[in-house]
């Protein structure tokens, strides 16, 4: 497959697109980026990487950044994760506390908020340097140990910490949350600020390509085969929040977005791509980058289905 020609014809496609998405605002330092920042990276499983744009401007990944710290919590506590996590789509918005009451403080998918801040007091308590320690993690599966956290996001995020805030305490009530309310809401804000590039992005990704023989990264087999299986399987039901059902028809890929404007996806055994573009749509998901993900598949003829 020529990937190249295939990018740069996405690239004329999508020129004359009508993008009506808002950058996000609600974290504050999040809304001071750049809206017509583009960018894809497209990195295949034979080591051959393709990139258009911004691919090397770093960004916020926000909530792609669940996906790694998931990963990090199932090695090190296996299925024990999923007695304090779901694994079914919400349907529901992404900081819903209705849903979150209704369960009984047990996230439907460790993919939405809460259940995010269920893996990050789960690390808190495993990790002997919870920040420092998840920061070596992303640095050594991205085989960059550039890869930093941005402080100016992360101060944002806890300035504006109430709705997040109060689905902690909930889940703290209901027995859920194991460490101190700030302690957890700390690293949390922590982790989705790291700031990435779409190249680094495709590269941390591929220890989920399936499975240990296209690993990119020096950590051989990083994680087992069946726990990159399981992480698939919920990126492609719950990346996306309650447009994960639309993603998975209009692209067929397991993926992950964030508010930041990233998006993440891959077609195991072949490539990890990234895209970044900031403006949003309704339902908190990249605009732009639901269309290049949905061009690729369409112009490639190859999706997980």
């Amino acid at each position: 497959m020529d990937y190249s020609k295939v990018l740069q014809e996405i690239k004329e496609e999508i020129a004359t697109f009508k993008n009506t998405g808002k950058v996000a605002t609600y974290i504050p330092e999040l809304g001071k980026v750049d809206p017509s920042k583009f960018g894809v990276y497209l990195q295949c499983t034979d080591g051959n990487g393709y990139g258009l744009g911004d691919s090397l401007d770093c960004f916020s990944i926000q909530s792609i950044s669940k996906v790694l710290s998931l990963a990090l919590a199932l090695k090190l506590k296996g299925k024990e994760v999923w007695k304090r996590i779901g694994v079914e789509p919400s349907g529901d918005p992404f900081n819903s506390l209705v849903q979150l009451e209704y369960e009984k403080g047990i996230p439907r998918n460790p993919f939405i908020n809460a259940g995010a801040l269920v893996v990050a007091d789960i690390l808190i308590s495993e990790l002997e340097n919870p920040k420092e320690d998840l920061l070596q993690f992303v640095r050594n599966i991205a085989e960059d140990q550039s890869v930093e956290y941005d402080e100016k996001v992360a101060a944002s995020e806890m300035e504006h910490k109430f709705r997040n805030a109060s689905l902690t305490h909930l889940m703290k009530d209901f027995g859920n949350i194991k460490n101190n309310v700030d302690d957890v809401l700390d690293f949390y804000f922590h982790q989705c600020s790291i700031a990435m590039n779409c190249k680094q992005l495709t590269q941390a990704f591929t220890i989920f390509l399936n499975y240990g023989k296209y690993d990119l990264s020096k950590e051989a087999a990083v994680l087992d085969p069946i726990l990159a299986k399981r992480i698939n399987a919920l990126m492609l039901t719950c990346g996306f929040y309650d447009e994960s059902g639309e993603f998975a028809f209009t692209v067929g890929l397991p993926g992950k977005s964030g508010v930041g404007g990233g998006i993440v996806a891959l077609h195991p055994r072949h490539y990890s791509v990234a895209v970044w573009s900031p403006p949003l749509n309704k339902n908190g998901n990249s605009e732009l980058g639901m269309k290049v993900l949905e061009l690729l598949t369409t112009k490639t003829e190859i999706s997980v289905f």
